[in-house]
């Protein structure tokens, strides 16, 4: 795992970091998810899937995920929230949503780039990582742009589903660690950009015996400004995210990967 490893390199980042450095959250692209564990900011992504966003704004907006329990929790793996019935399998009123598994990258598109391979680069889009076509396939069709997708990497939020590629609906889920195998099969909807410990600290089991639950959960758009998140994170086009980056990658070396970043945040001073 990666935390001592991070933890070293944002103590050595720190006193370079500028204000210039840092970037605000976009309050309607902000959920603000308050559990029985503590809170989870998540920084959403409509550009990765626009239906997604759209389904939990709406979700979220009607109360159906206030109170809802983490119905299943594997460790080392994910927390499964967002159903209706507490259950696996269960939705809401609304009709079931096309997978959006993959999105397009077109020239001009705001995207950090970590890594490059001979097949493929990574990198992050605001606080979520991404894996995206390599630069050959993009010369073999400019005009349709990469083909990308997003990274399922620690603090990566997705949308459930059952069997079927197109019955994602409410439920939601949270990564406690990195599974790739989950890339291009669910949909990432954003990223925990505060709250990682919290995802971490949910009561294990499926379902758990006590387990814990989502007591309110609000875009900040939708609450007075003296209540939203005060924090920003780290821009990931600016100097000292480079900085970061250049160190956990020289430090992992062959072994680095997109996921063995995190952006930080600070409080806005």
């Amino acid at each position: 795992m990666i935390r001592p490893l991070l933890a070293a390199a944002l103590l050595a980042l720190a006193p370079a970091a500028h204000a210039a450095d840092w970037r605000a959250l976009d309050p309607a692209q902000t959920l603000v998810i308050d559990t029985s564990k503590g809170q989870i900011i998540v920084e959403m992504r409509p550009d990765f899937a626009p239906l997604a966003v759209e389904r939990i704004k709406l979700l979220a907006r009607e109360g159906v995920y206030d109170g809802l329990l983490f119905h299943r929790v594997v460790d080392h793996f994910v927390d499964q929230t967002g159903n209706p019935n507490n259950k696996d399998g269960g939705v809401s009123r609304h009709p079931d949503l096309a997978p959006e598994f993959t999105f397009r990258l077109q020239e001009g598109d705001k995207a950090a780039v970590v890594s490059r391979s001979s097949d493929a680069v990574s990198g992050f889009i605001g606080a979520t990582p991404f894996t995206a076509a390599s630069d050959v396939e993009l010369k073999r069709n400019p005009a349709a742009g990469r083909l990308a997708w997003g990274a399922y990497c620690p603090g990566v939020a997705g949308m459930g589903r059952q069997a079927g590629e197109t019955t994602a609906n409410s439920e939601i889920f949270f990564m406690r660690e990195a599974s790739r195998r989950l890339d291009r099969d669910y949909t990432v909807w954003g990223a925990v950009v505060q709250g990682l410990d919290v995802v971490r600290a949910m009561t294990v089991g499926e379902p758990p015996a006590n387990p814990d639950r989502m007591i309110k959960i609000r875009l900040a758009a939708d609450l007075p400004a003296a209540e939203r998140p005060r924090i920003e994170v780290l821009d990931e086009h600016g100097p000292a995210f480079k900085a970061l980056a250049q160190q956990v990658r020289a430090a992992k070396g062959a072994d680095f990967s997109v996921c063995d970043i995190q952006l930080p945040t600070r409080p806005i001073p």
